[in-house]
């Protein structure tokens, strides 16, 4: 998606993703009883709308999904939102400097921003004398939620540049000259 897109539809599917993304691992446990940790689908949000939204959007996908995501966890509401966007805007501000086409690009943004965002919560967790559970078994869960979001920033690139082909604004490109006219030529 070379352009960056900076429409309402990209905004609005972004937050529609951030609240369908808090839902199904609020909902859906399969991944949690398999590997024991849930992945967290909102770094690799923030990431995609870090390269191909607006600063708003990416503020209002901190805000709204750290809130919808800290409302269905354990955490205090409000915990998730400064990571989030802090993430968000790390990325957003060297977004010019990143090759974001490529897949290796998406696969590590995923990776750092995954990696990232459950480390400074549980920093800001810590720094407001709450006194959230760790141990070893964190560790397992930090690096499942890290692979996860790692593998799952390509996908959701790769589903949303889908849903702007489908249902954005391409506006067709016409010339004058039609190949099949012939030109008459006289004195």
């Amino acid at each position: 998606m070379g352009v960056v897109t900076m429409s309402r539809l990209n905004s609005i599917m972004i937050l529609l993703a951030a609240f369908i993304a808090v839902f199904l691992e609020a909902s859906f446990q399969g991944i949690r009883h398999l590997f024991g940790a849930q992945v967290d689908l909102l770094p690799c949000l923030m990431v995609y709308a870090s390269l191909t939204s607006g600063w708003p959007t990416v503020a209002l996908l901190a805000v709204f999904g750290g809130l919808c995501f800290d409302s269905l966890s354990a955490n205090p509401l409000g915990v998730s939102v400064l990571p989030l966007f802090a993430v968000g805007l790390l990325i957003y501000r060297k977004r010019n400097l990143i090759l974001h086409d490529e897949f290796f690009t998406r696969f590590m943004l995923g990776l750092m921003a995954s990696a990232l965002v459950p480390a400074l919560t549980l920093l800001l967790l810590l720094t407001t004398h709450q006194t959230p559970l760790i141990g070893w078994g964190s560790l397992w869960q930090w690096l499942v939620m890290t692979g996860g979001g790692a593998l799952a920033t390509p996908v959701c690139f790769a589903l949303f540049d889908r849903a702007n082909q489908a249902l954005g604004y391409h506006p067709v490109v016409e010339t004058s000259f039609r190949p099949d006219r012939e030109i008459l030529r006289g004195r």
